[in-house]
């Protein structure tokens, strides 16, 4: 009979230095850059935006799957590690289609051009390198097909959150802050809140679709990491 222990329970998990010193790498990149626009910026200001919290994410997360690939021990849950990549890059895709062509320019620190080479650069990882390598980690060093389509709801409730708490900031800060909502599309004061939820809803139906589309690439990928296992012994053709 088949047994139904998987095989992961009786196989113990390798070593792999490589992938623990990509993750730091990405984990270093992600928090270098949300440290240079908390120099910049008003720390409250800047640890507000979506972008600085799933890169926040990424940073711990990596970190803790870093740990684990370098000490042997098995893989942080398919679960987390679908979530923070579903997080930053929502972050990205909504920056370069929404957010880089606005006017005045769309800015973390509240002061674009004070610190220029600081800001593109912390600029480009945000939305940009972190997103990618964070995707790339997923692909190319996690085993696949262990996202679920029951874990996408799951992971909407941050999203949900965050608008809760963008609203809330915004109600609570006076009418006349330069900072009062971050995302134009968000701009209570200037579109109201029918326009606004309305964008709301199409930034979550876009977030459960990539979910959806997460989960679908998962079961489609290949394994990047099977490996060849070891018996001790060689079988050979029958005699006689």
């Amino acid at each position: 009979m088949p047994s139904a222990v998987p095989a992961s329970a009786v196989m113990a998990p390798t070593w792999r230095p490589r992938a623990a010193a990509y993750r730091l790498l990405v984990a270093a990149a992600a928090a270098a850059a949300v440290t240079a626009e908390m120099l910049i910026g008003p720390p409250f200001r800047v640890l507000s935006h979506f972008a600085i919290q799933s890169n926040i994410a990424v940073a711990l997360v990596l970190t803790f799957s870093a740990r684990r690939a370098w000490a042997t021990r098995r893989p942080v849950p398919a679960a987390l590690t679908g979530a923070v990549v579903l997080y930053v890059t929502m972050s990205a895709v909504v920056y370069h289609l929404f957010l880089t062509e606005t006017s005045p320019p769309f800015s973390i620190t509240g002061a674009p051009g004070t610190h220029h080479l600081w800001q593109s650069v912390a600029g480009h990882l945000l939305h940009t390198a972190v997103p990618i390598a964070a995707l790339l980690d997923w692909l190319l060093l996690t085993a696949p097909a262990h996202l679920h389509l029951r874990q996408a709801p799951a992971w909407l409730l941050y999203p949900l959150a965050y608008l809760a708490f963008s609203l809330t900031r915004g109600e609570l800060l006076p009418s006349g802050a330069a900072d009062r909502y971050l995302y134009p599309f968000l701009d209570v004061a200037r579109h109201g809140y029918k326009h606004v939820l309305a964008n709301a809803l199409l930034l979550g139906l876009s977030f459960y679709a990539l979910a959806i589309l997460l989960v679908a690439v998962d079961h489609a990928r290949p394994n990047p990491i099977r490996r060849r296992t070891k018996t001790g012994f060689r079988l050979r053709p029958p005699v006689g």
